[in-house]
């Protein structure tokens, strides 16, 4: 099981400090398909994953979703409404079952005041997301479907992940019919293996020059 300690934004905590900090976080258990909080709704804290999987979601007034990221063990969602106080600007929605703790504001803001360094470890985490969404924006601005779908790919064969065509479509910001479209062409031609929710990568030297990576590598229990 994930600690404290084992989040990069507290790795930097002694074991008092990390015992303190802990005792801050209510620990929830969640099933596969639970909802840890809705779009919209005020923000009081965020939130840490130490077991599972979570997909943080952008819904559209016309009805479509975008997955902004997924996020694992050691990686945390809702920080980005620390300090502007406002309401989450997407949903979190566990991919599968684990446990997530909470932190409200105000004790981590009473935790910050003796302890600084954790707001440059924080910042530090915000930055380094920043610079990959702005990747992902020009990526959906510059690369077609295929190569978009491949980076993803390859990044869900590395850590693991399984989702359906409908999420990965909805990651890669294209449409179903063309995630659908794209996997059957790459499993045709070997390069995947698709089994229900799983997909193998087969040949990763094909996926890889299909797509372009993110020119720095994000922690693996982090894809965007």
């Amino acid at each position: 099981m994930t600690e404290i300690r084992d989040f990069k934004v507290f790795s930097d905590l002694g074991p008092k400090d990390s015992a303190v900090l802990d005792n801050l976080v209510r620990r929830i258990r969640y099933g596969q398909g639970e909802i840890i909080f809705q779009e919209g709704a005020p923000a009081f804290g965020f939130y840490l994953i130490f077991d599972g999987r979570v997909k943080l979601v952008k819904r559209t007034l016309g009805g479509k979703k975008q997955i902004l990221k997924l996020v694992g063990p050691g990686e945390t969602i809702g920080e980005t409404t620390l300090f502007d106080k406002g309401v989450h600007i997407a949903y979190a929605k566990t991919l599968t079952k684990g446990e997530v703790g909470f932190i409200e504001r105000g004790d981590f803001f009473g935790f910050l005041e003796r302890h600084p360094g954790v707001i440059f470890r924080m910042f530090e985490k915000l930055s380094e997301e920043l610079k990959a969404f702005q990747c992902k924006l020009a990526e959906r601005s510059y690369n077609g479907s295929k190569e978009r779908l491949a980076r993803i790919i390859l990044k869900l064969g590395e850590s693991g992940v399984e989702l359906s065509r409908t999420e990965l479509a909805e990651m890669a910001g294209v449409s179903s019919k063309t995630a659908i479209r794209t996997l059957g062409e790459l499993e045709d031609r070997g390069v995947i293996a698709v089994n229900d929710r799983a997909i193998t990568v087969l040949d990763p030297d094909s996926l890889q020059k299909m797509a372009e990576p993110f020119p720095f590598v994000l922690n693996d229990s982090l894809i965007i």
